[in-house]
């Protein structure tokens, strides 16, 4: 029986590094050798919680981690076709029937192996060429997501847009605005370095949320506009929450001009009360983003394009053998913005 390891989640904060059997694809199966596996805010939810929070009777269970893959296909079933070994692929973990790759399914992407279920090229796997790195390639899930969220927002190039939290999500819609031509984008967060990132991607311009007035510095670079009172509020028309905290609703709704959008794509980690007057005021839209109803292989032309521009998302690259170092940096805030376990050639 051949082996592999595979990484799960064990004690709370804590992951188990474990050796399992190796799958064996079925006729409409491939399996992919995994090269690089990215560590995402859903990962750490998940080692915060001690595993999945959906066992019985509410219990947590351990699940193998890792959704954001890629790598290159070793074997493929007799029914599968447009994958051959040696293809480098870049996966969907949506839609496997086993459950959501590394998000409660059956299989996990941060193991050396993965079963690639139902193969087919477009829906579940597409292939990219060797011009761009693994690690590179493994954006490739998270920036379907704030492409999502840029599409989800319906920004336009004369639009003024502000993005709040430098994470990789928050600088991935940074990059996708500037690819469509959005004419201005500023990018908030707390973390100077994670700011110096946001300039380097294509920033208009960066705010430090904890040291400077949200409304004053988007009104100086975005204009004065007004609320449906006629109170003075920045000329902002887009604003999009990647940070999770409530403190972006209640800077967004102090500034919001009338007309404005605000579009969330981070999950909320807890409640907050929202000045529900001050988006009456401005008849403030709030607009859901969730995913990537289309978008999971939309992105792979322009990730290929711009590869040396999306890798400067990644923070830290770190061999597999020292994953827990890995998972430890993602689980630190503020120690890193986008953690990338590579596997060796």
């Amino acid at each position: 029986m051949a082996t592999m390891m595979s990484v799960r989640t064990g004690d709370q904060n804590q992951i188990d590094v474990v050796e399992v059997e190796r799958p064996v694809p079925g006729p409409k199966d491939a399996l992919v050798r995994i090269r690089a596996c990215g560590i995402c805010g859903t990962d750490t939810f998940f080692l915060h919680c001690g595993g999945s929070p959906d066992g019985p009777g509410g219990a947590t269970r351990s699940i193998p981690l890792g959704h954001e893959p890629a790598g290159e296909i070793v074997e493929v079933g007799a029914e599968v076709t447009g994958l051959r070994p040696g293809d480098r692929v870049v996966v969907s973990p949506q839609g496997a029937p086993s459950g959501i790759i590394g998000c409660g399914g059956a299989h996990g992407a941060m193991s050396e192996y993965l079963l690639l279920e139902n193969a087919e090229v477009g829906r579940t796997v597409a292939v990219f060429p060797d011009t761009i790195p693994f690690d590179v390639a493994a954006l490739n899930e998270p920036m379907a997501v704030a492409l999502h969220c840029v599409n989800r927002s319906e920004a336009r190039p004369g639009d003024k847009v502000v993005v709040f939290g430098a994470g990789p999500i928050g600088l991935g819609a940074t990059i996708w605005l500037k690819l469509r031509g959005v004419e201005h984008v500023v990018v908030a967060d707390v973390l100077p370095e994670r700011l110096e990132t946001a300039l380097a991607v294509g920033a208009d311009a960066v705010i430090n949320s904890a040291e400077e007035d949200v409304t004053a510095r988007l009104t100086a670079l975005h204009g004065q506009s007004a609320n449906s009172l006629g109170q003075p509020r920045a000329g902002t028309d887009i604003y999009i929450d990647a940070a999770g905290v409530a403190a972006v609703f209640n800077a967004t709704v102090g500034a919001a001009k009338w007309g404005a959008k605000l579009v969330m794509v981070a999950m909320q980690k807890k409640g907050a009360d929202i000045e529900l007057g001050g988006m009456l005021r401005s008849e403030l839209t709030l607009i859901a983003s969730q995913g990537y109803p289309t978008e999971i292989f939309e992105v792979t032309p322009h990730l290929v394009e711009h590869h040396e521009l999306f890798a400067r998302l990644i923070s830290h690259r770190v061999p597999f053998d020292e994953a827990a170092h890995a998972f430890e940096l993602a689980l630190t805030p503020g120690a890193s913005e986008k953690v990338v376990v590579t596997f060796g050639a």
